[in-house]
């Protein structure tokens, strides 16, 4: 594990061997341990090193047999060892024991279908000195990014994060409004955007190839839901353990302390349960938890590392907001407003004191349907069939006059939220579960300035094409393959591979092995959904490895109260940063607006987390690095 970055220069001019050292310090937390180059005229390559596998002789870069071939890596590719012996067998010569080496010489054999025979997760940048091509490659379902620019004279330059990019003096940091108005409505910017308009996401499952200042994408891999499978319920239980364990055992490989994120949810217990029972010793597990009970799963976490015998080790942590903020800020580089990360840095930091490697039960959701919005999309389409003269005065007239107040608000938003996605077409309907600001609501946030500067058609450039591109049989399927295109490489694992390798941990996702996603796709939608149980096939597996009441309770996520902090601790910061003139002058949003949401949620009169949060981390990203630049 590690992180890279890259200079092609189009043209004669000498890449600059003291931008990309400065590029390469920029991400020493990714890699502590190491660093390399390779800088050949207007080529050159580094990486930073988090030594996991092959501790002695992994350095990168990595060269081919006639070292015409070059190779900077960032990932795990777990079936190397069978990858390496194929290639031994055809007569390739290895000079390390590492997974990286087994890369470039399947590049050397097969090109860019090299992509096809990986197991793992990764980001890797190869150079074809003979060919003068420089090939570049994300894994499928994006757990490692990958970033670059493509400057107008033709160079490219690419790297982990936003800060190695912007290390080099060619790049604007000129915004991208289009970015930004997304990020309002889905609390990250989706690839392929970024918030700088010269740099872009290469996207999970894509490869680009440069060669003489020209650019080149493809994507290599996309979960087919079409092809189902005859299968029995007990014959689906028994393979999704088998994968899954499969998948787990792979991910346990490692030359470090290894351990696993324990949530006390039904993902990571199972995870952890086929730890436990893959193990000779005993699994450490680490969790985390806040003063507030109602946000807290630990004893849920205790009750499954007791069950199954492993190491438990949990911590309850208090927030420093004038510490976190500006961290998770400086880290994640764009925009990023799912507030989650908070716990999943804390938790990473703690872990990271015990353990280099940690394994998790991220992806569980997006394949199984674990998620409420599944189910609410599948009512939505009964919901749309009764007529709308019994619709109006039995359902919608008696929903609106729910109350909205934070107490026992829960309710009656999810039923409000329920009705009013359930008026649109299939891509509306999901945007209403997602978005923080609608864009019926983004018509009074805005003010007239930004308003004339973005078109407003984000849903239907980032979700429309998936709904309309869904080959699934009914609408779960549907929604499944949009959040594996759009929530889960945008949201959630750019907020776990940025919290993790901020803190110098590697995680690993079980439940992300591609095998396991393509089965899961095979599945006939009545396994993951059967009545109103949501998860239903994932649930019945795990059911027989963790205790029932851990598997058969109300999800809650991982969740953290930054609600109650807006009126507790962090209220002046909220005040002075939102409703200061630097926030005004900004020209995105109306003041009044603002000063709107923060009053009615100071008051309780409504619940503004998720809004407020995404417009603090959206002005704090600007005075970091818009305004300091």
């Amino acid at each position: 594990m590690c992180g890279i970055v890259g200079i092609v220069n189009n043209g004669t001019v000498g890449v600059s061997r003291k931008v990309l050292e400065r590029m390469n310090r920029a991400i020493l937390h990714r890699g502590p341990d190491d660093d390399g180059f390779y800088v050949n005229d207007n080529v050159g390559l580094a990486m930073r090193r988090l030594s996991i596998i092959d501790l002695s002789s992994g350095k990168q870069p990595i060269h081919n047999a006639d070292r015409t071939k070059w190779i900077v890596f960032n990932g795990e590719i777990y079936n190397y060892q069978e990858l390496r012996k194929d290639l031994e067998k055809d007569g390739h010569r290895f000079y390390t024991n590492s997974d990286t080496e087994a890369i470039i010489h399947l590049y050397d054999k097969h090109g860019v279908d090299c992509l096809t025979f990986l197991r793992g997760m990764f980001a890797f940048a190869v150079w074809d000195e003979a060919e003068k091509e420089l090939f570049i490659a994300r894994d499928r379902v994006g757990k490692k990014p990958l970033l670059y620019s493509h400057q107008p004279n033709g160079d490219l330059i690419f790297g982990s994060e936003f800060r190695a990019l912007l290390e080099h003096p060619d790049i604007s940091r000129e915004v991208d409004h289009e970015a930004i108005d997304a990020y309002l409505s889905y609390l990250c910017v989706p690839a392929p955007l970024t918030a700088f308009k010269q740099i872009r996401k290469l996207e999970p499952g894509h490869w680009l190839k440069w060669k003489d200042g020209q650019i080149e994408t493809r994507r290599y891999w996309l979960p087919d839901f079409s092809k189902k499978i005859k299968i029995s319920e007990e014959e689906a239980i028994e393979e999704t353990t088998r994968i899954l364990r499969e998948s787990t055992r792979l991910r346990m490989i490692s030359d470090v302390p290894l351990g696993a994120f324990l949530s006390g949810g039904v993902d990571s217990s199972t995870v952890v349960a086929l730890m436990a029972q893959e193990s000779s010793q005993p699994v450490k597990t680490f969790s985390i938890g806040f003063e507030e009970e109602d946000f807290s799963e630990l004893k849920y976490a205790r009750r499954v590392a007791e069950h199954v015998g492993a190491e438990y080790n949990e911590f309850i942590v208090k927030p420093n907001a004038q510490e976190i903020i500006p961290t998770l800020v400086e880290h994640y580089g764009e925009p990023y407003a799912d507030s989650s990360a908070i716990p999943t840095y804390y938790v990473s930091r703690e872990t990271r004191k015990h353990v280099t490697v940690a394994l998790n039960g991220d992806g569980g959701d997006e394949s199984f349907a674990g998620y409420d919005r599944y189910l609410a999309m599948k009512l939505a389409s009964v919901y749309r069939r009764v007529p709308g003269f019994l619709r109006q005065p039995f359902i919608e007239f008696p929903a609106g006059l729910l109350p909205t107040s934070e107490k026992r608000r829960t309710f009656a938003r999810d039923i409000k939220r329920f009705i009013a996605s359930a008026q649109g077409a299939p891509s509306q309907r999901y945007q209403g579960w997602m978005s923080s600001f609608k864009p019926d609501v983004k018509a009074g946030l805005y003010t007239n300035e930004f308003a004339e500067t973005v078109d407003g058609t984000d849903a239907l450039v980032f979700l429309g094409k998936w709904f309309a591109r869904a080959n699934g049989s009914g609408i779960v399927d549907t929604t499944l393959l949009t959040d594996q295109m759009t929530y889960l490489p945008d949201d959630l694992l750019v907020k776990v591979d940025i919290a993790s390798m901020a803190n110098s941990l590697e995680a690993r996702s079980p439940f992300l092995d591609h095998n396991l996603i393509e089965f899961a796709a095979s599945l006939p939608e009545s396994l993951k959904i059967k009545g109103l149980k949501t998860k239903y096939l994932l649930k019945k597996t795990a059911a027989r490895l963790v205790p029932p009441e851990v598997v058969y309770r109300k999800k809650m996520g991982f969740g953290v109260p930054v609600g109650r902090w807006f009126r507790g601790e962090m209220r002046s910061l909220v005040q002075d940063v939102l409703l200061s003139e630097t926030a005004a002058k900004r020209g995105i949003v109306r003041p009044d607006a603002t000063e709107r949401y923060i009053n009615e949620h100071l008051s309780g009169e409504r619940d503004h987390t998720a809004q407020i949060w995404t417009l603090l981390m959206m002005e704090l990203w600007f005075r970091r690095f818009i305004d300091r630049q």
